[in-house]
């Protein structure tokens, strides 16, 4: 198994009337939720060592909802195949949970919901500590939407994405506009503010191109939310325009996604001082 450094906490199982929201509300059994599913390998293993390392706690229920435990990720496998969790104190709850056929799992991770399901668990070794064993998920909900995270972009090389700004007439003006930041619902870009009265809340902007970097060419129509003037303490002035994507399919999100996450994974390890 991975060695792991953190030492999650060892929960004991919960159930009684302070019990979470059942699994009918949880997002991974809503198909509105499904463009945040992830299915590389890669992304989902990165996930949860991230649960691991933050000794995030997770909430396993099943028999549909009828029952529920409070757990810790304790490590994953070499080969990355296999999940060990804390079985808890609680017998009665571990026997029942041995014999479900489907588990819904969730927790936040940097206050992004994260949720998947498993087939099964059963009882194993986890080095010297019982554990609950349980097939590495081929799919994961990452709830990374605009009220989660959003992203301030790099300055030093900032972001570009082509836009095409309505004119009166309905013909359109080809421009290219800064990205102030980007999240998994929206993105932020910089405007001239002369155009304020071209791009009022609920403007449509077609074909819009952004380039992210290592991930490729995002295509997309954006939606106007808002827009207002900034003045920088340098004195410069400009309209910034808030939008949200339109109809944007799951592979695209993913790819924001993933940008998002490597940017901050790559700015925390210079914060530590480890680039």
């Amino acid at each position: 198994m991975t060695d792991n450094t953190a030492t999650p906490p060892n929960p004991a199982a919960l159930t009684g009337s302070a019990a979470p929201p059942q699994p009918t509300s949880l997002e991974l059994e809503q198909n509105d939720y499904s463009k945040y599913l992830l299915y590389s390998r890669s992304e989902i293993l990165f996930i949860l060592r991230s649960v691991i390392q933050k000794g995030c706690m997770l909430t396993v229920y099943f028999d549909n909802g009828s029952h529920f435990f409070l757990t810790a990720l304790l490590a994953i496998s070499e080969d990355g195949d296999w999940l060990y969790f804390d079985p808890g104190s609680d017998a009665e709850i571990n026997r029942q949970a041995l014999a479900a056929k489907k588990f819904l799992l969730t927790t936040m991770v940097d206050k992004v919901k994260v949720q998947f399901s498993l087939a099964g668990l059963q009882l194993t070794q986890a080095g010297a500590r019982k554990a609950l064993a349980g097939r590495t998920p081929e799919t994961i909900l990452r709830l990374q939407r605009r009220e989660y995270y959003r992203l301030s972009t790099p300055i030093a090389n900032p972001l570009k994405c082509a836009v095409a700004i309505p004119r009166p007439d309905g013909s359109p003006t080809a421009m290219e506009s800064t990205v102030l930041d980007l999240s998994g619902g929206g993105l932020g870009l910089q405007m001239p503010t002369d155009l304020a009265g071209r791009l009022e809340a609920g403007t449509l902007l077609v074909d819009c191109r952004l380039n992210l970097p290592n991930e490729g060419l995002l295509a997309t129509s954006l939606s106007v939310r808002n827009s207002f003037n900034v003045t920088t303490k340098s004195g410069q002035n400009y309209l910034r325009v808030g939008c949200e994507y339109v109809d944007l399919p799951g592979t695209r999100l993913s790819m924001i996604q993933r940008y998002i996450t490597r940017i901050e994974r790559e700015r925390k390890a210079k914060a530590a001082g480890l680039e």
